[in-house]
């Protein structure tokens, strides 16, 4: 499967953003699908993820609450809905899949094999 993530861009802080995956070669359903972020200087940081079956979610503590993760399999993509950004929330945003991951398992970048080419998300103060 290839992923490409978009929606990305410059925003104040306390706006929104939605970023989008879109899958191409294989249907999205068939994986279970992360966002992860990197800033300048940090490891790579576990968002959100959504379970293959079920729709099972998972967050991340810096965006639970303010994050939200959904799949659309008609349009062949996941969704990071962002809100009450801040400016920590700099970054770059990617979009993983992995097939058949346990639960303990989504937050671990490792445990996905296909990875987006990351969009970059500036949040201004």
């Amino acid at each position: 499967v290839q992923l490409q993530a978009s929606g990305g861009g410059m925003v104040q802080a306390g706006g929104s953003l939605r970023l989008s995956c879109a899958a191409s070669g294989r249907p999205i359903n068939s994986y279970d699908m992360g966002w992860f972020r990197q800033a300048p200087g940090k490891e790579r940081e576990f968002l959100a993820a959504i379970r293959r079956t079920g729709g099972t979610t998972s967050y991340g503590n810096s965006v639970r609450g303010r994050f939200i993760i959904s799949r659309d399999g008609a349009k062949n993509q996941v969704l990071l809905q962002m809100n009450s950004l801040k400016p920590e929330d700099t970054a770059v945003y990617y979009c993983a899949a992995g097939a058949r991951l346990i639960l303990s398992s989504l937050s671990d970048a490792s445990q996905y094999a296909y990875w987006g080419q990351g969009t970059l998300v500036t949040v201004s103060s």
